[in-house]
């Protein structure tokens, strides 16, 4: 995943895709927390890069403003479009990161929704739905697609708030190392669930969380809790062709080498599951 914010000056986008190329990475997500970047001079500054480097933006993950609390205390209360106090200015901003995935010509706009309600009889519920209606239909103005990032939501309620919307242009990115780390599900088992809803994917490891007030912990893949060989297999058996955008989020050499070494367990998983 390549981070947009504070690194468009200097030819730091070119950077970051010239160490792609290093790692033979074809593609990635382009990630911005900050939508004031979202302008016509940057976009023109990663169409350059892209075409320079032959890296291919298979998304836009967009970012919003005000506080954001990853546990699962303040989260409830602070995390993307759940929250009333934030939604407005928030549905803003995603709809801001929709003009700016048209302008560099990108379909797929991901972000997190925040912990989705479980009571489909809530009034917050429907207020969350009545959103999310809203937003995907403006997306589908700009041709584009809204993706639920996984995690703070169980499958099924996720599915449910999919079916709710009832638009073509909503899918899921399937981070499966997310589901395990909030604890809301294996990743496998949840393609049963989702899996035709899955357009982009995370290539992520965790464990689950020991402490009912804390996530669990990312660790470098093929450590943690995703049974990757299953996981891939099972990918390739719905007929997902989508990327694989590894994610370690973590700074320094040791990310560099984790990396690496997911890159090195993909593609040996996509050998053997001739999915490459």
């Amino acid at each position: 995943m390549v981070h947009m914010d504070g690194r468009l000056k200097n030819g730091s986008i070119g950077e970051q895709f010239a160490r792609l190329k290093e790692f033979g990475i074809p593609s990635c997500q382009l990630n911005c927390w900050k939508t004031d970047l979202f302008t016509d001079e940057a976009a023109e500054e990663i169409k350059a890069a892209c075409a320079e480097y032959g890296i291919e933006v298979s998304a836009l993950w967009c970012g919003w403003a005000g506080p954001c609390h990853w546990n699962f205390y303040e989260g409830q209360t602070s995390l993307g479009l759940v929250p009333s106090a934030y939604r407005y200015d928030r549905m803003k901003e995603l709809m801001k990161g929709a003009d700016f995935a048209q302008k560099i010509g990108v379909t797929d706009v991901i972000t997190h929704c925040g912990y989705l309600p479980e009571n489909p009889c809530s009034a917050e519920y429907a207020e969350i739905v009545t959103c999310l209606k809203y937003l995907v239909k403006y997306y589908g103005t700009k041709g584009c697609n809204f993706l639920f990032e996984t995690g703070q939501e169980t499958p099924v309620t996720l599915l449910r708030t999919i079916q709710e919307i009832g638009m073509e242009n909503v899918g899921i990115n399937l981070d499966p190392a997310n589901l395990i780390l909030y604890g809301k599900g294996n990743p496998v088992d949840a393609l049963d669930v989702f899996g035709q809803y899955v357009r982009n994917v995370h290539g992520k490891d965790g464990l689950y969380p020991t402490d009912g007030r804390r996530l669990g912990r990312e660790v470098a893949m093929g450590q943690g809790k995703v049974n990757y060989p299953a996981f891939i297999k099972r990918l390739a058996e719905i007929g997902y062709d989508g990327p694989i955008t590894i994610e370690r989020e973590i700074t320094g050499e040791q990310q560099a080498a984790d990396i690496k070494m997911a890159c090195e367990l993909l593609l040996k998983l996509f050998e053997e599951n001739n999915a490459l």
